[in-house]
């Protein structure tokens, strides 16, 4: 092959292909796939989680109130922003890791299409952005996410190598997003509602780890260095214990719901597909296939039936 040559006698092919890899990297870098990699940083699909918000006021039944729907709103998209800068800047700090990941270097930090110190700035903005936004509801979500940001900001930055530590992290995250709901709105949680959010995020977080822990004793597959800590026997026995507590304190809540619902038989009657529903969801974490609770729910018709029941004798219990 001939070199290409430049007036001065210097080989002008580095320098050629010096360009083209600034090219190829503007084009890799440009504005609407940068946005979109923000965008698929921030994690949209794990809005789904912050419905959570809407069960204090469901529970407390204030979601037909306007003014407590449009409190509530707040603060599902509050949260949403601020979890969003969360997830931000854990992908910036793993930026290494990810990328000596199988899966995890397609994320777009990893990859090279948002720049480390963008998302930082985009988790900036995010958590802005949610914070300011809390106040037009209560003041009292304005604390909550600035707890939330900061136990998961500690999460990110070693917390979640600790073990247990990183269990009740994870787990927290689900109790405050109950929480905002109500706070948002001005509503006193119960001692009940609070304990089977608590749990029952348990629960699913240690479902969750115990696959993960399964899944690398079937196949080998690379598991977070937390998860080497601990064996399935420990996992099964958090998760199991946490659904023996769920089961107990949501039949505590239910005849609790009972004597403010002058006798009613329908809280008795919610008790039949929450427990299933409990059991069932635990035949998938038993099997080591537990994934991301989301998907789970989404895949499993029979676990949709028994949340629309579920929902459904609520919704008498606190409407009729």
């Amino acid at each position: 092959m001939t070199k290409s040559v430049n007036e001065t006698g210097v080989d002008a092919a580095p320098a050629v292909e010096s360009e083209l890899e600034t090219t190829a990297a503007e084009v890799k870098r440009g504005p609407v796939r940068i946005a979109l990699g923000v965008l698929k940083t921030a994690r949209p699909r794990q809005w789904a989680k912050n419905v959570l918000v809407f069960v204090a006021p469901f529970t407390a039944a204030q979601i037909t109130n306007g003014g407590v729907l449009v409190d509530a709103l707040i603060a599902f998209v509050a949260f949403s922003l601020v979890a969003s800068s969360v997830y931000l800047i854990n992908d910036a700090i793993d930026v290494e890791a990810d990328r000596a990941h199988p899966t995890k270097r397609n994320r777009p930090i990893a990859a090279g299409v948002v720049p480390v110190p963008l998302a930082y700035a985009a988790a900036v903005l995010f958590f802005a952005v949610g914070l300011g936004l809390s106040f037009l509801a209560s003041p009292q979500l304005a604390i909550v996410l600035g707890v939330y940001e900061a136990v998961q900001l500690g999460y990110c930055f070693g917390l979640k190598h600790q073990p247990v530590v990183d269990l009740s992290i994870v787990s927290s995250g689900f109790l405050m997003r109950a929480m905002a709901g109500g706070v948002a709105a001005g509503i006193l949680l119960s001692q009940w509602f609070l304990l089977v959010t608590a749990f029952g995020s348990l629960f699913m977080v240690a479902g969750k780890r115990y696959a993960e822990i399964m899944l690398f004793e079937r196949t080998g597959a690379k598991i977070r260095a937390s998860l080497k800590k601990y064996s399935a026997s420990y996992l099964r026995f958090v998760w199991a214990t946490a659904a023996a507590i769920l089961i107990m304190s949501y039949s505590l809540w239910a005849f609790t719901l009972r004597e403010g619902a002058h006798g009613s038989i329908w809280p008795m009657i919610s008790m039949v597909p929450f427990v299933i529903a409990v059991l069932r969801y635990a035949v998938d974490v038993d099997g080591g296939t537990a994934g991301e609770p989301e998907e789970i729910v989404l895949k499993d018709r029979v676990l949709q039936v028994l949340g629309v029941f579920w929902v459904a004798t609520l919704a008498v219990t606190f409407y009729l």
